[in-house]
């Protein structure tokens, strides 16, 4: 994760030679800070002066502590010397250190399978050798006033052995052939329902599927092949399956860490599977405790899927959901145009940016590839409020394996 490479670089730009203001709470006492007679115990809050190359280190060291930390604040520089925004005092006492890694010492790197579930399935069942699962359900999401035509749908795994985790993709075969007279080939959707499936039974899969329709260069209506094909099942057809696949969305074993998730329109399906396993499952080995926080782009407000069970899990869970839509024909940003993702990530952006610095929050991004530069510009206005080059600080978090994409 951090790295003595990644700080150099880090000092030789201007965030680098910044200093940051971070207050902590929660902070335990162990028996060294004891014998040092620190004052944790009878203090709310505990201020840092940390410099920008060491901020990883520091936050890492506040979480093994058992730390909150509740705000971050560039301090201005004169002379060379920080001077803080907030007037209060920093004890040098204050500064926590672990008892047994010196303070000079970088973290080690934090393997892939400490991060994520280890024995992720994969290709269980291919092209050539597919599962016929069956239709269980297909129901529409757009409601009224929205556009287009979105369905969930859910699938019978029964009799086979398909196992799949949250953030995976499933094949889907369309029955018939292409143009060229060779059987239609597979297209991957993203799964919007947890390892468990929508009747918590270990059996079902879903999928939260769009119809594909446009014109052509002719001004012919044409309409998706496989697209088309789902939304229009019944309860009992046939579903030729593939899969699952994927390894770059999964969900992280560590129930404190912080998810943000950045959807548009059927994006949101992986982010539905997150959300349905920390708030709607009862999970003995997954109690979520951190924050989720769903930024979810849409045209309007009928076309926000999942909306009402959205809406109840943050009300049930103020403290560990936030839903923050984005909605382009009827919200305005600030400066009086359509209302999109990144408008609403700099909006958030000086909380955005707190959150991201932290090593156990990871940040997924879901939906049409256009998408990306736009969130890269929001995210890149957060960064550069606090003197950071957002480029090179989205190459440390995809190193740290917590910038994750999957947009098409």
């Amino acid at each position: 994760m951090y790295s003595p490479s990644a700080a150099g670089s880090a000092n030789n730009t201007t965030a680098g030679s910044r200093v940051f203001r971070y207050e902590v709470t929660g902070l335990r006492q162990g028996d060294e800070s004891d014998k040092a007679g620190y004052a944790i115990r009878k203090s709310g809050s505990v201020f840092f002066n940390v410099p920008y190359s060491r901020m990883n280190d520091f936050m890492r060291r506040i979480t093994r502590l058992g730390g909150k930390i509740v705000n971050i604040l560039p301090l201005t520089i004169e002379s060379g010397h920080g001077v803080p925004t907030p007037p209060a005092p920093i004890a040098a006492a204050e500064t926590p250190e672990p008892t047994s890694t010196p303070a000079a010492a970088p973290a080690a790197p934090v393997s892939h399978e400490h991060i994520f579930p280890t024995n992720v399935p994969v290709n269980t069942y291919k092209p050539k050798n597919p599962f016929v699962g069956k239709v269980i359900s297909n129901e529409g999401l757009v409601r009224e006033g929205g556009d287009g035509v979105v369905q969930h749908l859910t699938f019978d795994l029964s009799g086979g052995d398909l196992r799949y985790l949250e953030g995976q993709s499933i094949g889907i075969i369309p029955p018939g052939t292409d143009k060229n007279g060779k059987p239609n080939k597979l297209r991957l959707y993203s799964i919007a329902s947890t390892q468990h499936g929508d009747l918590l039974d270990d059996k079902t899969v879903s999928l939260c599927v769009r119809q594909l329709v446009y014109t052509n260069d002719a001004g012919e209506r044409v309409e998706g092949v496989c697209s088309t094909f789902l939304c229009n099942v019944k309860p009992g057809d046939d579903v030729t399956i593939t899969g699952p696949v994927g390894k770059e969305m999964l969900l992280p074993v560590d129930p404190t860490a912080n998810i943000i998730m950045m959807g548009t329109g059927t994006g949101i399906a992986p982010f539905r599977a997150f959300l349905w396993r920390m708030f709607k499952e009862n999970n003995p080995d997954y109690q979520f405790k951190g924050l989720a926080w769903l930024f979810f782009g849409v045209a309007y407000t009928g076309n926000i899927l999942y909306k009402d069970d959205l809406e109840k899990m943050q009300a049930e869970n103020p403290d560990h959901c936030r839903i923050t839509y984005a909605i382009s024909r009827e919200q305005q940003n600030a400066q009086g145009g359509k209302m999109y993702i990144p408008d609403r990530i700099k909006e958030n952006a000086d909380e955005l940016w707190a959150l991201v610095q932290k090593p156990n929050t990871h940040v997924y991004l879901c939906g049409l590839r256009g998408m990306e530069p736009g969130i890269d510009e929001g995210m890149s206005a957060a960064a550069s409020k606090f003197g950071v080059n957002w480029a090179d600080y989205q190459k440390q978090m995809r190193k740290e394996e917590r910038w994750h994409v999957e947009t098409y």
